[in-house]
């Protein structure tokens, strides 16, 4: 253990007691792009015990100026994000367990997800995901990091059940629709994904390793354009339905829906919550024997016709390129895939 650690060890933060908790830490990583990635690789490089990475997309092309673990093969095959950082990654340490999984987050999955893990970090691109990790997180009692990032700018802070406000305390409702910039809108340079994920990762490291005392109990906003870092003081609102009131009403909605995807102008479906059983053996054949182009791998099916993208994994999950509405894509996967 020493010889690979021996730098961090030999930091007074962590030494060999705090390396010996790292390696018996157990943390879920939420999304597995800009800020997924750097945090995987800090984590796993730190030697963190497990790592659960948890990721419902595949690679794209345009994923390779900021997500760090990709390459030009791995978008050229479309490979699933998790199961590409888990190749990677487990060359990088193969002492540690590293766990990807192909799977939506919602309020029907997340509970297995969290199962025996110590710290939540979110590296999602949404805010009902992140309400939703803020319900379970309180519920549960498990610290989560929340981390965003868009254009030059980006946001950090950590929430610990019973010691901080939540995320309701700074926002009561995720905000509407189309009220935030997105990727698409304002584009993200990677140096901003690059410092959020690697602060996020500081923070989970500093729990981790016993060390709680040292985390920021305040909200960290950069602007790496304009050379701005402030950190913002976050009251505890005594009337917060979650943290004060042990309300959960993301985790409690099961509703299932169709989902806008950040970043790819994709739709994606999921009518059985994750839960669901789909032969890709089968639907290849199906449409194949139609002329219907599809294209089989070990991870996913790929279906292209009438100018739509389909993607679908075995749990009945497909994402769908160049439906402009939910309505529309899950009228698209209705045609060709089948409720």
């Amino acid at each position: 253990m020493d010889e690979r650690y021996i730098k961090q060890i030999n930091f007074n933060g962590i030494g060999k007691e705090g390396q010996l908790k790292l390696q018996n830490g157990r943390a879920l990583i939420i999304g597995c792009g800009a800020l997924g990635t750097v945090v995987a690789n800090s984590l796993v490089r730190t030697g963190v015990g497990f790592i659960r990475i948890v990721d419902r997309d595949y690679v794209e092309l345009s994923n390779l100026h900021r997500q760090i673990l990709f390459d030009e093969i791995d978008a050229e095959v479309s490979i699933p994000k998790v199961e590409a950082a888990k190749a990677k990654l487990s060359k990088v340490n193969s002492s540690i367990i590293i766990e990807g999984l192909i799977k939506d987050v919602n309020s029907l999955t997340i509970e297995k997800m969290i199962k025996d893990i110590d710290i939540i970090i979110d590296c999602t691109d949404n805010f009902k995901t992140r309400f939703l990790i803020n319900d379970i997180s309180f519920s549960k009692k498990i610290p989560w990091i929340y981390g965003g990032a868009i254009g030059s700018t980006g946001v950090i802070k950590s929430f610990i059940p019973g010691k901080t406000g939540c995320l309701r305390c700074m926002m009561d409702t995720p905000p509407p629709a189309g009220t935030f910039a997105t990727c698409d809108t304002a584009g993200v340079i990677n140096t901003t994904t690059g410092v959020v994920g690697m602060l996020q990762a500081n923070e989970a490291i500093k729990y981790l390793a016993d060390q709680e005392k040292e985390m920021d109990n305040k909200m960290v906003f950069l602007d790496l354009w304009e050379n701005i870092f402030e950190r913002i003081e976050l009251k505890v609102r005594q009337d917060c339905k979650c943290c004060k009131c042990g309300e959960y009403e993301f985790l409690d909605n099961k509703m299932l829906e169709a989902l806008h995807m950040c970043g790819n102008n994709s739709i994606q479906v999921d009518p059985h919550g994750g839960k669901g059983s789909i032969s890709l053996d089968a639907l290849y054949q199906r449409l194949n024997s139609v002329g219907i182009k599809v294209k089989l791998t070990p991870f996913l099916l790929n279906i292209t016709v009438d100018g739509y993208e389909i993607k679908i994994f075995d749990d009945g999950r497909a994402i769908i390129k160049n439906a402009v509405t939910t309505e529309e894509a899950m009228g698209v996967y209705s045609r060709y895939i089948g409720y």
